[in-house]
């Protein structure tokens, strides 16, 4: 496999029509702000700055401390003044004219920005770029808040959920670069792996095979060997021979587009033959539920395939006892499977949700109650050019198996027998990125080694 090539950025025109087909879906001025970099712990020491992702969509540039104004008739750039002082700390910052050239857009300052009456807006996510964004509109913006907006910011949040939904050819050449990215880090993980090291030193070595050609992450990886903890964020513990590796590790391009994959793989090179049987429920599971997507498809529904698939393979290995479609019905795939099977795919790893479920659940739709549905992230009829993950799991959760509120009328079904002759899986996860296409779905990180065998002949192997 070849390594990923540096990022190429989306052409200028990507820009100019999204601010088009957004101008055409306005009849108030609306603001997107890019936001600020906030502090690690003083103000000198701030984390690595990356704009907010509605402004990202429409710019493409990370600009600290600017806005977007756009209006039914034009759009605006509002940014910093090049500043000689902060250029001794930072380097040379752009002029107006050359963001004007690589934006496509007026560029004016921001000093001389002034709100038009009655101009929408959706919020930051931090406390000072919501502060920022305050002043600006001159009106209380709450960080976060994207979940709860009146009337009219709303009308803001749905145009942009409409847009960015469906993506264009722009954002699919972001996302094609992304996945190539991730695909290079988890060969290098898997390459990586050996007993008696730390799960750190497989982490490094995944983010660095993508920062060395010009990616970040595009969230906090998880790498760990207590795959049961769904997002375990801690990396000081050692690899066995007997452990199951679960890596979570997406890259990021400099646009901000994601890539998100899961793979877990037997440290020592070889599955057990209790792993291999779990890890092949879990695969089965994400066929089947990458075989459902497709165009007008309900998202649900592919997650209630991948739940059945789940509960299916069970019953087979004797974990579960009944009629598989009948447990499945009664909640029992998420005993071992709590999570929904994805969500979108795009700018954000999990595209939109600062707007809550106004972006992953169509109108009318709201999140169910019930165990292994209510953290469903995505309920939405599937649709040409969305993007989303597909990620079945299997997981040995304390806090679900050893309590009876939990498990429910389900325990006479639970043969916890069987369940202890798989006591070496604490948990197993195998997630892509799944492109809809007009026939079906593409998976943009198909190259990454899946089945059985190939991940075994991956473990130790160089890249």
């Amino acid at each position: 496999m070849s390594p990923p090539s540096w990022p190429s950025p989306s052409p200028t025109d990507t820009f100019v029509q999204r601010r088009r087909r957004l101008q055409a879906r306005l009849d108030r001025p609306a603001l997107l702000v890019s936001g600020l970099s906030r502090p690690r712990n003083f103000a000198g020491n701030r984390y690595p700055f990356r704009a907010e992702s509605h402004f990202l969509y429409f710019v493409g540039r990370s600009l600290e401390g600017a806005a977007l104004l756009v209006e039914p008739a034009r759009s605006v750039l509002f940014a910093p003044e090049p500043d000689p002082e902060e250029e001794l700390w930072s380097g040379a910052m752009p002029s107006f004219a050359e963001l004007a050239d690589a934006c496509g857009v007026e560029v004016r300052s921001i000093d001389d920005f002034e709100a038009p009456p009655e101009t929408l807006t959706v919020p930051a996510q931090d406390a000072e770029s919501a502060a920022f964004q305050s002043d600006l509109v001159g009106r209380d913006i709450f960080a976060g808040g994207g979940a709860e907006l009146d009337e009219a910011d709303a009308r803001l949040a749905d145009a942009l959920i409409e847009l960015r939904l469906v993506h264009d050819a722009g954002a699919i050449a972001q996302l094609r670069q992304a996945a190539a990215a991730t695909a290079w880090a988890h060969r290098a993980g898997l390459a990586a792996t050996r007993a008696g090291i730390r799960e750190a030193a497989v982490r490094a070595q995944m983010e660095a095979a993508f920062v060395a050609f010009g990616y970040t992450a595009s969230y906090n990886p998880i790498v760990t060997v207590h795959g049961e903890v769904l997002h375990a964020h801690r990396h000081d513990g050692e690899l066995a021979a007997g452990d199951l590796l679960l890596a979570d590790v997406g890259a990021e391009t400099p646009e901000g587009w994601a890539g998100d994959v899961t793979r877990t793989w037997p440290v020592s090179g070889k599955f057990s033959a209790t792993q291999r049987a779990l890890y092949e429920v879990v695969l089965e599971a994400q066929s089947a539920a990458i075989a459902a997507v497709r165009p007008s498809v309900r998202y649900a529904e592919v997650h209630h395939v991948a739940a059945l698939s789940v509960v299916r393979g069970l019953v087979e290995l004797g974990i579960l006892k009944g009629d598989p479609a009948e447990l499945t019905a009664r909640g029992a795939a998420a005993l071992f499977f709590p999570h929904g099977v994805g969500h979108l795919l795009g700018l954000d790893v999990h595209d939109m949700e600062d707007l809550g479920d106004r972006a992953g659940y169509a109108p009318g739709r709201s999140r169910s109650t019930r165990p292994g549905e209510r953290y469903l992230r995505l309920d939405r009829d599937l649709a040409p050019g969305m993007a989303v993950t597909i990620e079945p799991g299997y997981y040995r959760i304390a806090r679900i198996l050893e309590r009876a509120e939990e498990v429910g009328d389900l325990e006479p079904h639970l043969d916890r027998r069987v369940l202890a002759q798989f006591d070496d899986v604490r948990g197993i996860r195998i997630e892509d990125d799944v492109l809809v296409t007009k026939d079906g779905a593409e998976v943009l990180t198909a190259s990454i080694p899946k089945t059985a065998a190939d991940v075994e002949a991956a473990v130790g192997a160089a890249t």
